[in-house]
């Protein structure tokens, strides 16, 4: 079960520009026109929708933000390392991305092993389970995520 880079960081809100601005000049970075796009994008769709770096810049290019795959991929890893991006990482290899924020915080993925639908549901056994682990081997839970694969009805219909 692979675990999200940011697993610990807790986030409130994603912050305001000048908010982002002072962050990033903390970690010695700038805030770019092109960070800036990223994260409204993400800001936009709001918390539960998960893209691929392709799709953002697929979304981001029909919007004529012109920013290149490059940089769309090296500012999702960014944004996911400051916590405001939560990274979905799929068994198949793929990453997605959505924003994080704490109303959305414990919550796992069924995922279509056909078409990659990604759908979120919310368990307490599987946070119970993982609290009772971590406890057993003497952890301290961080973060506790499962990823479901499955097909969806529309592919399992076609097989």
């Amino acid at each position: 079960m692979p675990a999200p880079s940011n697993a610990g960081t807790v986030v409130a809100a994603v912050p305001t520009s000048e908010g982002l601005r002072s962050s990033l000049h903390d970690r010695g970075q700038r805030l770019t026109p092109q960070r800036q796009r990223v994260l409204a994008l993400f800001e936009r769709i709001g918390e539960g929708t998960h893209l691929s770096a392709e799709e953002v810049h697929q979304r981001l290019l029909r919007a004529q933000e012109r920013v290149s795959l490059a940089t769309v991929y090296r500012t999702l890893r960014l944004l996911s390392s400051m916590g405001l991006l939560q990274e979905l990482e799929l068994p198949e290899g793929g990453r997605r991305f959505e924003l994080a924020g704490d109303a959305h915080r414990d919550h796992h993925h069924m995922v279509c092993v056909g078409c990659g639908r990604t759908e979120e549901f919310e368990s307490t056994a599987v946070l119970t389970a993982g609290e009772a682990a971590a406890g057993l081997h003497g952890f301290r839970l961080l973060d506790c995520v499962l990823t479901v694969r499955a097909l969806c009805p529309r592919c399992a219909e076609r097989s």
